[in-house]
């Protein structure tokens, strides 16, 4: 650990794993909780987390999650092996989905997840390659 980093923990999300959907941002939300920061980041966070650990869901075969805090911010990169994202900027507009009739018929693929971390957080990229995964990288400024 870096010696300016207070908190580091490394997550594993399985594609396709419906049944344990949210479980990771179950676990970094009770960490904010017990660090004490604000309803306010510990919100934006949870909604950042959630989010992306369902788009690994839906498109990837499996991610590792790495979330780092610090005095000054929240990072969380979500790397996935998956199909990759074809057309970013595509992908960013809200509604715009590729999820499957089944994936709506559960209740997601509504083409919010994406924009919904964008606005959520303070800093967000997203580097892709196609059949090979996505990076996402979201930070959250703590000041």
């Amino acid at each position: 650990m870096k010696p300016e980093t207070a908190y580091s923990q490394s997550f594993k999300i399985k594609g396709g794993d419906f049944k344990n959907a949210g479980t990771v941002s179950i676990l970094i939300k009770k960490i904010l909780k017990e660090i004490g920061l604000s309803q306010d980041i510990i919100y934006r966070i949870a909604i950042c987390s959630y989010e992306a650990e369902m788009n690994t869901i839906m498109y990837a075969e499996r991610a590792n999650v790495e979330l780092v805090i610090t005095p000054q911010e929240i990072k969380m990169i979500f790397e996935d092996e998956g199909r990759g994202i074809e057309d970013i900027e595509k992908a960013m507009k809200e509604g715009y989905s590729t999820a499957t009739n089944e994936m709506r018929e559960m209740g997601f693929g509504a083409g919010m997840g994406l924009p919904n971390i964008k606005k959520n957080s303070d800093e967000f990229r997203i580097e892709s390659e196609i059949s090979k995964g996505t990076k996402l990288y979201i930070k959250v400024n703590l000041n």
